[in-house]
This record gives structure tokens, C-alpha cells and sequence, in this order.
């Protein structure tokens, strides 16, 4: 009986990992210094996990094939400056486009979102149609869109001039709360929940989904089974990339501003929350919740040390045995399975 239980409780350990390490870490804050607590602590987590939510969201189904993408910080840096250049006030000293009217907020933010679908696009095709591995073809569009970003931001007037002056239906996005007080839910969390909630509903419920756990989990298999490989890649970078782009517009409005430096390693945390929520390096398996969590896990670290002032460089520490940690575990059970 005690076998049967003690299997029961490692495999419980096992399953949940990633939830257990993310209460601990709480506890541990909390007992340090209880204010951790607060609402207004925990909000500020939320506001500061959100943007990360959506980038990682995109690297997960990148992942889920075996896969990844050096190219999701740039991308949300794009995004940023090509929706912020667009969206400064009228009366604002330092336009980036002097003459250009009052558009509806809606088409600077959807031209963003495009940019970044156009830019997975291409990776795909890198990746499904020249067979480059996706970890040079993600590192050669990392390169090319950072140098295209840097010459818009460039543009006279402008001339690499931090974006700024942005206008209030704008960063309301990124700053506006719904309700009153302590218990109001900020903008950007509920369109990041809403995000999770749409791709853990394509992951989990749409043939779509079925598919890209059959390419992660066997490429040759699923092509046998009938699968267009190619195909759902192209359409799985496509997709990252406009989840990349959508950051990229959140974190200009959160900010009030951008530069050509905006998302810079922002694609290595995003790999790491996946990976530390228990999305396979090696393709096939993961879960929405446990990207949420592993997101949540590295933002308590960056936010929860600093409150209890512990060093950075320890922080840094932290943060990588942590991500090492995930990986030779993530290792050890597919080894054992092979």
C-alpha cells in the first residue's frame, strides 16, 4: 500500500511540477516579506507578465514541433516602433510623421499585427519550403528584421529618436483598467487571458492543434497520416509571428513609447517560461496552463527578489538553474520513454 502511494505522490510531484515550484517561490517571498501579498504586488506581476504571456504563447506551438524562434524579440521591437510611430499625439513636438492625420486606432495596430504575421511567414517558409533548421532561419530573420526596424526608426525626422508622446486611446490600452480601486483588472491582463484562452481552444480542440502535436511528436508519422507538413508550418510561424506582433503593440501602449531595442531577449525568456512549463524541447507535448505558469514563475523571480532585494546577478543564478533544471528533467523522461 505505501508503494502504491508513494508512486502516486511522485507521480503527482511529477505532473505538477511547475505549480509546486510556482507556490513555493510565493511562499518563500511572502514569509520574507509579507506585503508580497498585496493586491497591488500582484497586479503588478499580472501587468508585467502579460505582454511575455502572448510572445511565449507564439513560441509554444514553434516548440510543440520541435522547433524555435530566436526572431520574437525583434519582432515585438518592430511591432512596437510601427505602431507607436503611427499613434502620437497631434500636438506632440516630435512627430515621427508630421503630416500624418488622425488615423483610427485600429489600423497602425492591425499594420503591426500584419508586420509580424509577414515576418513568421517568412521564417516558415525558410524553415518548411528551404528546409533551413529553424534555429538558423529564426537567428538569420532575427538579424534582417532588427536591421529593417533600425532604418525606419532612422527616418528623418526621426532619426533613432526614442518614440514617445504616444496618443491616450493608445497606451489606455496598455495603462487602462476595467473598475475602480484595488480590485480593478487592467486592460492588458484580460486581452493576454483572452489570447490563452484562444490558442489553448485552437491546441486543444481544432484539427489544427491535433496537427501540430502530430508533427512534434513524429514528423514521419504524421506525413504518412496524411498531415501537410509545410503547410502547418508556414501557418504556425504566420501565427506566431501576429501573436509577436500584438506584444510588440501592448508593450509600446504599457510603456508609452518605443525604440528600435524594445523585445531584446525577449524571445529567451519566452523559450525559457515554455520549456520550464514543461513544453518539450524535443517536440510533441505541453500545455497552455504550463506556459502560464512558467511565465509567471520567471516573472515572480524578476519582480519578487527585487522587492526583497536580493542581488540581480543572484536573480540571474536562479533564473538559469532553474531553466537547466526544467530541460534535463524534460530530457530524463524522454529518454526513459525511448
Amino acid at each position: 500500500m505505501s508503494r502504491i502511494d508513494l508512486s502516486k505522490v511522485k507521480e503527482f510531484m511529477s505532473t505538477n511540477a511547475i505549480y509546486i515550484v510556482l507556490i513555493v517561490l510565493i511562499g518563500v517571498i511572502a514569509f520574507v516579506d509579507p506585503r508580497f501579498l498585496s493586491i497591488v504586488c500582484l497586479r503588478d506581476i499580472l501587468i508585467q507578465s502579460s505582454t511575455r504571456i502572448i510572445i511565449a504563447l507564439g513560441v509554444f506551438f514553434i516548440i510543440l514541433t520541435g522547433g524555435t524562434d530566436l526572431s520574437a524579440g525583434r519582432m515585438v521591437g518592430f511591432a512596437a516602433v510601427l505602431s507607436a510611430s503611427m499613434l502620437q499625439s497631434p500636438d506632440y513636438l516630435r512627430r515621427f510623421y508630421p503630416e500624418l492625420p488622425q488615423l483610427a486606432i485600429a489600423i497602425p495596430i492591425l499594420l503591426a499585427i500584419g508586420a509580424g504575421l509577414l515576418v513568421g511567414l517568412g521564417n516558415g517558409f525558410s524553415v518548411a519550403r528551404l528546409n533551413v533548421p529553424p534555429f538558423i532561419a529564426t537567428l538569420g530573420g532575427q538579424v534582417i528584421i532588427y536591421g529593417i526596424n533600425s532604418i525606419y526608426f532612422d527616418m528623418a525626422p526621426n532619426n533613432s529618436q526614442p518614440i514617445g508622446g504616444l496618443r491616450n486611446d493608445f497606451t489606455e490600452l496598455g495603462t487602462g483598467v476595467i473598475g475602480e480601486g484595488l480590485y480593478s483588472l487592467p486592460y492588458i491582463v484580460i486581452i493576454a487571458l483572452v489570447v490563452a484562452v484562444i490558442v489553448w481552444i485552437i491546441a486543444n480542440k481544432t484539427q489544427f492543434g491535433k496537427n501540430v502535436y502530430a508533427i512534434g511528436g513524429n514528423v514521419e508519422a504524421a506525413r504518412v497520416s496524411g498531415i501537410n507538413i509545410k503547410k502547418n508550418l508556414m501557418i504556425i510561424y504566420a501565427m506566431a509571428g501576429s501573436l509577436y506582433g500584438l506584444a510588440g503593440v501592448l508593450e509600446a501602449a504599457r510603456t508609452g513609447g518605443a525604440t528600435n531595442n524594445y523585445g531584446m531577449g525577449y524571445e529567451l525568456d519566452a523559450i525559457a517560461a515554455c520549456v520550464v512549463g514543461g513544453v518539450s524541447v524535443t517536440g510533441g507535448v505541453g500545455k497552455v496552463p504550463g506556459v502560464l505558469a512558467g511565465v509567471l514563475i520567471f516573472s515572480v523571480i524578476n519582480y519578487g527578489l527585487t522587492f526583497i532585494n536580493v542581488n540581480p546577478y543572484w536573480q540571474m543564478i536562479i533564473k538559469g538553474a532553474i531553466i537547466i533544471s526544467a530541460v534535463a528533467f524534460d530530457i530524463r523522461k524522454y529518454v526513459s520513454k525511448k
